[in-house]
């Protein structure tokens, strides 16, 4: 029994060393690695008071930095990477940065609320802290440590060693060609109209879901920006909530509108809500409902700006 004992924790240990210190996945994870870093790094750079939009990828797709910040005249950083990377990582990055009069815009996906902590304490992130910020990871609780701990398995070590080799080999990613890529403030840039044709069809048969107002209520997701809005709220930085974008002839229900508008107000949060709730028809989306096209995307990031705008001047948030 001792000789087992001491075999499974030297498994263990030998596991923890690879996959901590020398497997990696630089192609998957070191996108996502890459990008989340680099618009940390400007949020670190620009002075305050500045505005960072915070979300899933509907931030970089559907919000546009260059436009906002030329409108409000103050730097903007947007900090939006994917759904699947956890809030709480996020959040944790993101705090130390932020300064007294910095403006916070969380145009949250409906499934960021409900996603439930077991699915993010397995996200990409939780690779991502193990194997290059272990720093961040030791302030989160004991969960995610064990999350990161055990987040890929054998497929996850041969794909690190075909992704190393691969790069190593100077592999250069198709992404950028297919999809646009990102500009300095740290939006999606080059989704055009063009090379949004080729999901013209996926766009149209598209059968979007929506959360139930309880979900919303009762969401892991929901818990973590509530408490994110409270500390930031101490730090006199000003969080105003949003609607994601999506299809018009696919609108929430209003009951789920309102759970996601309470969030914010009952924390002591702004909330900003267009006219048209930001629901746009189906061309103007690139490849899916979250991710409107560059020219819709511009339009849209206006119409925030001008919102955050009448927000400055009548006083309810910003410098």
């Amino acid at each position: 029994m001792r000789r087992i004992l001491l075999a499974a924790l030297a498994s263990l240990l030998l596991y923890a060393l690879a996959f901590g210190l020398v497997l990696d996945r630089p192609l998957s994870l070191g996108f996502l690695q890459q990008q989340i870093e680099a618009k940390l790094a400007r949020g670190a750079s620009v002075p305050s008071p500045k505005l960072v939009i915070l979300a899933g990828s509907n931030a970089p797709y559907s919000h546009r930095c260059e436009t906002m910040e030329a409108v409000l005249e103050m730097p903007c950083v947007n900090a939006g990477v994917a759904v699947g990377i956890g809030l709480d990582y996020l959040f944790a990055r993101w705090r130390p940065l932020l300064r007294a009069g910095d403006v916070v815009y969380l145009p949250m996906e409906e499934a960021q609320y409900v996603r439930p902590n077991a699915a993010t304490t397995l996200g990409p992130d939780a690779a991502i802290m193990l194997r290059h910020d272990r720093a961040t990871l030791s302030g989160l609780p004991v969960e995610r440590w064990l999350g990161a701990l055990f987040s890929t398995d054998l497929r996850g070590a041969v794909m690190s060693l075909i992704e190393t080799a691969l790069a190593a080999r100077g592999f250069r990613d198709p992404r950028s060609a297919a999809t646009g890529g990102t500009n300095a403030q740290g939006d999606h840039v080059g989704h055009t109209e063009a090379l949004g044709l080729a999901s013209r069809g996926v766009l149209a048969a598209a059968r979007p879901t929506h959360v139930s107002a309880e979900a919303v209520r009762q969401g892991d997701g929901s818990a973590l920006i509530a408490d994110f809005i409270r500390h930031a709220r101490a730090a006199g930085v000003q969080v105003v909530g949003g609607l994601p974008t999506g299809f018009a002839d696919s609108p929430p229900p209003a009951g789920t509108l309102e759970a996601i508008r309470a969030i914010y107000v009952a924390n002591g949060a702004e909330f900003l809500e267009l006219p048209n709730r930001s629901r746009y028809p189906r061309t103007a989306f690139f490849d899916t409902a979250e991710h409107l096209n560059e020219p819709a995307q511009i339009a849209h990031s206006q119409l925030i700006a001008a919102g955050l705008l009448r927000g400055q001047r009548e006083g309810r948030w910003g410098p």
